[in-house]
């Protein structure tokens, strides 16, 4: 074959993709009809406890994503870059550009009583009518309460969340990619911006707000020092991309009809639809839901559930105590246990920071009059069938409130590797469940880059892509689910 009449080489696209405990960048290269995704680079994302609290190591993990970008060059050339991390959390910006201290983690406890005081000063149902958003008390809106009057909140003048703020790094480019900014309390949902409102009511300076930017858009080109750091060339384009990571998650959901319902689930479960318009009425706020923005104007319509952070937690306090925590053999050991021994809130207030997670598991138990579990067995299974609970109510009242049905749900993410909790979900909502990809978050990544370049065309190609080339596994779901609503019950979680 003449070498200039052979196809292209498949683009390739850099994901730094940033968890709460791990970061990764992944090449993906796209081609016509395919996808592949390759680990360049993984790297510890660990919190750091300092007398101010608990924080990021943002400067670690910005070298991370350096060291990422070098591994990613020595496979090729880079067609874009494109950064996405967890929500809600930012640095500031002084007026000469330099960050103010490593920003706050979101389970840090400062925001302790904020939100309610701020709630009741703004008025909940306002604050709802135009953010849209769950109440969470470490929502950006609080943090920046619980800043107030603080010398890093005067002399701060820019404020950028975190993937805004590596970009910034890579770039020199000050801007806000739009889905992030739409989980922070400060955005309105329906309107599709800022909300000085909301920033004036309790003493931000909407001057802090950077520009809003889209998935897709141009965000520059490598700074020298960036170019340096990672053997680049500066010419290198970073794009924006949907830089929550749900919302990443939520582009390469593999559905090929409207009505699906989906599950991101990792350390946390975002369990939701895809919608045309949000949903901000008053039944909606007395369900927490929230309203985040998606790609192409879409809503992610979904609530917060902890996830398998309860599990991750657990093991970590098994490991430290000494005791079998390798999760292969819980699973099975779960598998076995007897189903519904005990029924347990992921979302109560007692989980959310780290800590003893067995031992407050045991304390939930014996509070809702129930028989802790027996073994480290029926303790992990009383944990997914708690996550499989509440991933089926927090659906089913989703569509109740959206007036949607739901023929199937996809789950994605890390815990599509889990079979047990997929299974367990399948029977608790009575629907298959679809598991997987589980990269969706950097693949969700890539293919806004690549949609940028020319490469795919919109959300329905994407997808189409995404179920073509990745491994999918489906769940029918298995008994009655009325013993899911009974065991819900007894313990006085439903809702």
């Amino acid at each position: 074959m003449n070498p200039s009449s052979s196809p292209p080489s498949p683009a390739a696209f850099v994901a730094a993709d940033l968890g709460a405990t791990s970061g990764r960048v992944v090449v993906g290269r796209v081609g016509d009809g395919s996808i592949d995704m390759t680990e360049v680079h993984r790297f510890a994302n660990t919190p750091v406890q300092l007398p101010t609290g608990l924080h990021w190591d943002i400067l670690g993990l910005y070298q991370g994503v350096l060291d990422g970008l070098r591994a990613a060059g020595r496979s090729g050339p880079v067609a874009s870059i494109g950064v996405d991390s967890w929500a809600v959390d930012y640095g500031l910006l002084d007026a000469a550009g330099a960050l103010l201290g490593n920003p706050h983690h979101y389970r840090d406890p400062r925001t302790e009583g904020v939100a309610e005081r701020t709630r009741e000063a703004i008025g909940a149902s306002r604050l709802y009518r135009i953010a849209g958003l769950q109440h969470l008390p470490f929502n950006t809106l609080y943090q920046l309460a619980a800043e107030a009057g603080t010398p890093q909140s005067a002399a701060a003048r820019r404020l950028l969340l975190i993937p805004d703020l590596l970009t910034h790094w890579l770039t020199g480019t000050i801007g806000a990619e739009a889905t992030n900014a739409s989980t922070t309390g400060l955005y309105d949902s329906t309107g599709q911006a800022w909300s000085g409102e909301l920033a004036r009511a309790v003493g931000i300076d909407p001057g802090l707000l950077t520009p809003l930017r889209q998935p897709g858009d141009p965000c520059g080109t490598l700074l020298p020092q960036a170019a340096a750091a990672t053997g680049l060339p500066q010419s290198t384009p970073v794009t924006a991309v949907a830089s929550h990571d749900t919302a990443s998650a939520v582009v390469a959901v593999p559905a090929d009809r409207p009505n699906f319902g989906y599950v991101s689930c990792g350390t946390w479960s975002l369990a939701g639809l895809e919608l045309d318009a949000p949903v901000l009425g008053e039944e909606s706020r007395a369900a927490n839901f929230t309203n985040e923005l998606g790609i192409d104007g879409t809503t992610r319509y979904l609530r917060n559930i902890m996830g398998l952070w309860l599990l991750s937690e657990t093991q970590r306090s098994w490991q430290a105590q000494g005791r079998p925590h390798q999760l292969g053999p819980l699973l099975e050991q779960a598998a076995r246990a007897r189903p519904h021994a005990a029924v347990i809130d992921p979302d109560a207030p007692e989980f959310l920071a780290p800590g003893d997670m067995p031992a407050r598991i045991e304390a939930f138990c014996v509070r809702t009059g129930q028989r802790p579990p027996a073994d480290q067995g029926s303790l992990v299974r009383t944990v997914l069938e708690a996550l499989a609970l509440a991933h089926a109510r927090t659906l089913r009242r989703a569509a109740e409130l959206a007036g949607r049905d739901i023929e199937v749900i996809h789950l994605v993410g890390g815990g599509s590797r889990n079979e047990l909790l997929c299974q367990l979900t399948a029977d608790a909502a009575g629907l298959p469940v679809v598991a997987g990809p589980t990269e969706a978050t950097a693949l969700g990544n890539v293919l806004v880059q690549a949609r940028a370049h020319g490469l795919v065309h919109d959300r329905a190609e994407m997808r189409r892509l995404v179920a073509d080339t990745q491994r999918l596994r489906r769940y029918t779901p298995r008994g009655d689910p009325s013993a899911w609503s009974a065991a819900a019950a007894r313990a006085g979680l439903v809702r």
